[in-house]
């Protein structure tokens, strides 16, 4: 009867150990156009706060953002889809739009005035959502949200990020690059 009891009990902790274990593999390293994304020149999306310059025109140079739509509300020209595109693609857009019958031969510059928000969730000192800015590590972000709660895994993370208008998740290293979007997600460690 106490072999009975003690199998019982081995096999009640497996089977509450199973899950565990299970849910621990539900994300997997992130796929290779994931790490390629970092590399990539940076495309526009919703948040996005836009510096337009359009040479010798005082009017139109000013700051615009990209709305839920994916566009900019430009003078003139009215929306001009941004969603996707990088900046070089926006101005050569830009400057094709004015030159139908606005400017003769109109020089647009367009720079970043502020990113799209990251966001931290998990085990961090202040989940929420932040700044980023260019060039910040998972680490870094990390670190603008208060460091690692007591109960933090601080050797990766899950990321989700958008890629070529898909939504992907992976794990990453915390020394890994962010990307303005991202969704960062420390989980709790099992021990």
């Amino acid at each position: 009867m106490a072999f009975a009891t003690f199998n019982k009990g081995v096999l009640l902790a497996l089977a509450l150990i199973a899950p565990a274990i299970a849910g621990c593999s539900g994300y997997r390293p992130a796929p290779k156009a994931f790490h390629e994304a970092t590399i990539q020149p940076y495309r526009l999306d919703s948040g996005d706060r836009l510096r337009i310059t359009v040479f010798e025109q005082a009017g139109l140079s000013n700051t615009y953002s990209v709305d839920q739509a994916g566009y900019i509300a430009f003078p003139l020209v009215g929306a001009v889809p941004a969603r996707g595109r990088t900046l070089q693609e926006l101005e050569s857009i830009l400057a094709a739009k004015l030159r139908q019958g606005y400017l003769r031969d109109p020089d647009v510059s367009i720079e970043v005035d502020r990113y799209r928000s990251i966001y931290l969730m998990g085990e961090v000192g202040q989940a929420g959502q932040y700044s980023y800015v260019a060039g910040m590590t998972i680490q870094n972000a990390i670190a603008v949200a208060g460091g690692f709660s007591p109960r933090a895994n601080q050797a990766d993370v899950d990321i989700t990020r958008k890629i070529n208008g898909k939504i992907i998740t992976g794990r990453v290293p915390i020394s890994d690059p962010v990307l303005a979007g991202d969704t960062i997600y420390v989980r709790e460690r099992l021990f």
